[in-house]
């Protein structure tokens, strides 16, 4: 069996790695006007490309080859490209990968969470300032960079890459656009929010309280 047998062609996980990682996002980012949709468009694209060379079919590796005359078997160990440019081995590898799913743990939590805290919030008919939205204005969107960025890590391609920056801006200017909204909506109570509160990330000295709030109560 060759390595490419072995290790992609399996356009069945693909699909449901696809299907899966879609209704998280579809289910947890709800988007409701066209720019919203732009957003989930890109990370949806992100996660196509993603599992596509993950499990399918390693454009990346093929494209480093032929361009740039790299050697790389084309096995799964070396879609871990930072390890495998960087001569890491399977350690770096295992690295590597325990790092970009820490980002994407908490990411996932954060976008988990915020949802929760935002549906609560929505049905009370108040501003949700409690929770992680009690750290940052936004952490729905920092849960999808902080994901997208652990998958960036994790496992690289050459779509992804190009995509990263187009997500993070996409993010930013959906965030302006809804505190525009919010400002309409909740007048000075969001105003004195937003200039409490930082928009994505917190102060290095506020990150403890923020990874606390991932996995404290929610509040009621």
């Amino acid at each position: 069996m060759s390595d490419f047998t072995l290790h992609y062609g399996h356009w069945g996980w693909v699909l449901v790695m696809v299907l899966i990682a879609s209704w998280l996002l579809y289910h947890f980012v709800a988007p409701r006007s066209w720019h919203d949709w732009t957003g989930a468009g890109l990370v949806q694209a992100f996660i196509i490309a993603l599992y596509a060379e993950m499990y399918g079919f390693p454009l990346t590796i093929y494209l480093l080859t032929g361009f740039l005359g790299i050697e790389l078997p084309l096995t799964g160990f070396t879609g871990h490209l930072w390890a495998t440019l960087l001569g890491y081995g399977s350690a770096g590898a295992m690295l590597e990968m325990l790092l970009g799913g820490v980002f994407i743990v908490i990411g996932l939590m954060l976008v988990i969470r915020g949802w929760v805290q935002v549906y609560h919030a929505s049905l009370e008919g108040r501003l949700a300032t409690q929770g992680v939205y009690g750290l940052v204005r936004h952490p729905q969107y920092t849960g999808i960079m902080l994901a997208v960025f652990g998958q960036i890590i994790h496992w690289p391609t050459v779509i992804t890459v190009l995509l990263f920056p187009l997500i993070i801006y996409a993010y930013v200017r959906l965030a302006k656009r809804e505190e525009s909204r919010l400002c309409e909506q909740f007048g000075d109570a969001y105003l004195a929010y937003r200039q409490r509160l930082p928009m994505f990330l917190p102060p290095w000295q506020a990150w403890g309280g923020f990874l606390r709030a991932l996995f404290s109560p929610l509040p009621h």
